[in-house]
């Protein structure tokens, strides 16, 4: 009898204990198995009372059985609490406070020419000019033969060009044909390619609006050439166009002036140099004092003051008369300028981008820094 009491005082010692520290459901229902199961020390106990005297058995058993509804009832109890406990935790941690400030999504950046093209656009906008654009995908007749550099004419070795396979039907302009009475009037076929130039687009444009004309022309341009750190075979362009009866080169000078001084914000001069492009007549390059030593010199410029930005000049009377303009001021017609400049090269001015093939390389390493 001894031995079965004191096995038993210890069983109801460790259970209410070990009910105490049960925390979750997992551990109460643990517990459960080891003390009321089927092979648990309960059960254990209550089958040994059969080898003791009636007396003994009957008062022991009563204790027994009294203890094990107890512990039932505790047991019950303990897993509801746990479970509601529980239940209570997991809602806490997945409670939404929508009064509490959300959590700031990673922001993109704007690709350096991106945001070349906006400040450029803007400040042209500002002078007056318009953005115009046109296709990547161009005829021989857009891309060369109305920019006065007609098949065989030695200067389109100037651009090397991405020739693309099949043919387009050209249908003639309709100013052309009118100013120009022996031009064929039947449709032909002209040669694919991709644009070496956004000059193009301002063909187009002149072919359907009359003067004067004030337009910029942003965009991608492509030539067939080798890379390296200034070259590229795609690359981002601008070009402008301002066409009027009173238009000179002095005017070009005015607007380029201004342009650049708001581009680097500050007072920048510029120096026209005499050189040549078929569609222009007189053609020059146009440098602007250095932007970073002031024209004092430096390796950036070369130590000679001036960085080559662009290159311009008076329209040709060819140009002009491709699209149906008359080219004689004295009788009413009209003259203009026009320049073209590489967005990719000012980026890498502005910015210090020591390779113009990282513009393009989707480097996130290269782009976060903008």
């Amino acid at each position: 009898m001894t031995n079965v009491r004191n096995e038993f005082e210890r069983i109801k010692k460790s259970a209410i204990e070990a009910l105490e520290g049960a925390k979750t459901a997992e551990d109460v229902e643990k517990l459960r198995l080891n003390y009321l199961g089927r092979k648990g020390a309960l059960n254990l106990i209550l089958r040994g009372l059969k080898d003791l005297p009636d007396a003994e058995r009957r008062t022991l058993g009563a204790e027994a059985n009294t203890f094990r509804a107890s512990l039932e009832s505790k047991i019950e109890e303990a897993l509801k609490n746990s479970k509601a406990n529980e239940k209570h935790s997991r809602f806490s941690k997945e409670r939404l406070d929508v009064t509490r400030p959300g959590m700031r999504a990673p922001r993109g950046h704007l690709h350096p020419i991106t945001q070349v093209l906006r400040q450029v656009e803007d400040i042209f906008l500002r002078l007056g000019f318009m953005v115009a654009e046109g296709p990547e995908i161009e005829t021989e007749h857009y891309n060369f033969d109305a920019l006065n550099i007609p098949a065989d004419h030695p200067a389109r070795d100037m651009w090397d060009t991405f020739w693309l396979r099949g043919n387009q039907e050209e249908i003639p302009n309709p100013k052309s044909q009118i100013s120009n009475k022996s031009q064929n009037s039947k449709s032909k076929f002209q040669k694919l390619l991709l644009r070496t130039h956004t000059s193009p687009v301002q063909i187009r444009y002149m072919e359907t609006h009359e003067p004067p004309v004030r337009i910029i022309v942003p965009g991608m341009a492509y030539r067939y050439e080798a890379t390296d750190a200034s070259h590229d075979i795609e690359f981002w362009q601008l070009e402008g166009l301002m066409v009027d009866r009173d238009v000179t080169v002095a005017n070009f000078k005015a607007v380029i002036e201004k342009f650049f001084s708001e581009l680097f914000g500050g007072k920048v001069k510029i120096r026209l140099r005499p050189s040549y492009f078929p569609f222009v007549e007189p053609g020059f390059e146009v440098d602007v004092s250095c932007v970073q030593c002031k024209g004092k010199g430096c390796s950036v410029c070369g130590q000679s003051g001036w960085l080559e930005m662009m290159g311009a000049g008076m329209v040709h009377p060819n140009v002009f008369k491709a699209v149906g303009y008359n080219p004689s001021p004295p009788a009413g017609g009209v003259q203009g300028f026009a320049f073209g400049m590489g967005l990719d090269r000012i980026a890498m001015m502005k910015y210090k981008i020591p390779d113009i093939r990282l513009m393009r390389s989707g480097d996130l390493r290269f782009l976060t820094q903008f």
